[in-house]
């Protein structure tokens, strides 16, 4: 689907709908719509307003054909509810309805919109266009390669008109910005919607090297013999049930200029979490080719980062295993002696995300980065939580966690703080070791935060858990059911702010 911006009229654009968005409380048309009204005989602003009652209320519709002679057969009148409350994320979710509404509708293959909402005052016309091309492109993905049957999106073209050159330049730089964030999203849910057994640790490092193949990006990758002599101990047993051989991989992004900073984003990688020896229900075992979320994540993030090419170095890293049950998996009660030679007591096989990521913390504070980012399906607690549309975050720098989080509200995500306290410590005491891999039952989620602060020494840390949001089973504003490619759009929106 092609998305383009161009200055002229919506009346003088060829399409099958024009779109036209109306608020709840200020149903004046803009001097496009003005004009495009004039030509249908004010059947906008006396029939579908005034006779018809139109009220304008968010994620209101109606299509009407215009029986007239002009460039579009249809006009498409959408509610943008109260003007005030109008921003990016309902901008983007109405966006998502017009596109999946249309894409239903007889021969409309061509669509023209202005750049919705603008007037409310709320947003600028880079994030307007931004925000509107994001809402068309998500709810457009549809992961079918499985399928014999394969779905074709009827529409083919986008105009966005504006009304002068300023807002044809910002807008054609929010246009192309939302277009690389979502190749990026589209990347990272293929990754995950891909079954196991084809997205296995080896064929994940075959993918990471291709992409840095193609986009310039310094690629290394360790087996398990180097991985024995880098001292991965914990990260190994987790892998070691499996005949898949582990495997750990490191992409680097660097500027062209001196990069102002150095940041680390840490993707937990299991490819397939079936619970080890503490096997998993059936039931729980249906989404955990999902587990390398966070690795198909950092990836994705990677890849927007060298098409828009930050003067920021990006350092992604992801241990990528499968934890199998087998004779030679890791048990209940071994003791681990992680990569910085804190010892760990295994208490439950199915808390292995956190053994995974330990190792890789102390691997990336050999790096002496700027700040450190990890990103995993780490809990079930953080879904008890937070449920299926909200982010776990939790850190050392409160200023850090507060700029992700407004940054993903800007993004469309969602991210609430989660506590992470010294005296958490004692949940995790071991009469035979450092520590054990598990708490009690209570707070979850903070409780693996604050194992994992036990392998960081860097000052400005944060741990994502998007065990809730990296797979959902419904439709949710934009999204679509299935893999949703959460926190690429913060974590590069993110970098770029930097």
């Amino acid at each position: 689907m092609d998305i383009s911006v161009k200055n002229q009229e919506m009346t003088t654009i060829l399409s099958n709908a024009s779109i036209i968005g109306v608020f709840e409380d200020d149903k004046t048309l803009t001097p496009a719509q003005e004009k495009l009204d004039k030509a249908l005989g004010k059947m906008i602003s006396n029939d579908l307003i005034k006779k018809e009652g139109f009220k304008g209320k968010f994620l209101d519709t109606v299509i009407v054909p215009t029986q007239l002679k002009i460039p579009s057969d249809k006009i498409m009148l959408v509610g943008l509810g109260k003007k005030k409350e109008f921003d990016c994320s309902k901008l983007r979710e109405l966006c998502a309805k017009i596109i999946k509404q249309l894409d239903k509708t007889l021969n409309v293959k061509n669509i023209s919109i202005e750049l919705l909402g603008l007037k409310s005052g709320n947003f600028e016309a880079q994030d307007c266009a931004s925000a509107m091309s994001e809402g068309f492109l998500i709810a457009m993905y549809d992961y079918d390669k499985y399928k014999t049957k394969k779905t074709t999106a009827q529409i083919k073209k986008i105009r966005i008109a504006t009304q002068d050159a300023k807002d044809e330049k910002a807008a054609k730089t929010g246009v192309n910005n939302a277009k690389i964030i979502c190749a990026a999203m589209d990347f990272t849910k293929d990754l995950i919607n891909e079954p196991a057994q084809n997205a296995t640790p080896e064929s994940i490092s075959q993918i990471a090297k291709n992409l840095s193949a193609d986009l310039g990006l310094i690629f290394e990758v360790y087996n398990k013999k180097q991985l024995t002599e880098m001292n991965f101990n914990a990260f190994l047993a987790v892998g070691q049930g499996s005949e898949q051989e582990p495997k750990f991989i490191h992409l680097t992004y660097k500027p062209t200029k001196k990069a102002k900073k150095k940041i680390i984003l840490i993707g937990k990688g299991i490819t397939f979490d079936s619970g080890g020896l503490d096997i998993k229900p059936a039931n729980s075992m249906l989404t955990m080719k999902t587990d390398m979320s966070g690795c198909a994540t950092v990836l994705g993030v990677i890849q927007a980062i060298a098409a828009l090419k930050p003067d920021i170095e990006v350092h992604a890293l992801s241990a990528l295993c499968e934890n199998m049950p087998s004779g030679k998996s890791y048990k209940q009660g071994d003791i681990l002696t992680a990569k910085n030679g804190k010892t760990i007591e295994v208490d439950n096989t199915d808390a292995e995300g956190r053994l995974t990521l330990a190792d890789v913390l102390t691997y990336a504070d050999e790096l002496e980065a700027d700040e450190v980012i990890d990103i995993a399906t780490l809990t079930g607690a953080c879904i008890v939580a937070l449920g299926q549309n909200i982010t776990g975050i939790m850190g050392n720098n409160p200023d850090m966690i507060k700029n992700i989080i407004n940054i993903g509200k800007k993004s469309g995500e969602t991210l609430w703080e989660l506590p992470i306290f010294d005296d958490m410590q004692e949940m995790l005491k071991s009469d035979v070791a450092d520590m054990r891999n598990t708490g009690s039952r209570f707070a979850g989620a903070s409780v693996a935060g604050r194992f994992l602060q036990n392998f960081t020494k860097n000052k400005n840390w944060a741990h994502i858990d998007i065990a809730g949001t990296a797979f959902i089973d419904k439709p949710y504003k934009e999204l679509n059911k299935g893999a949703t490619g959460v926190m690429v759009r913060t974590l590069t929106n993110y970098i770029m702010s930097l």
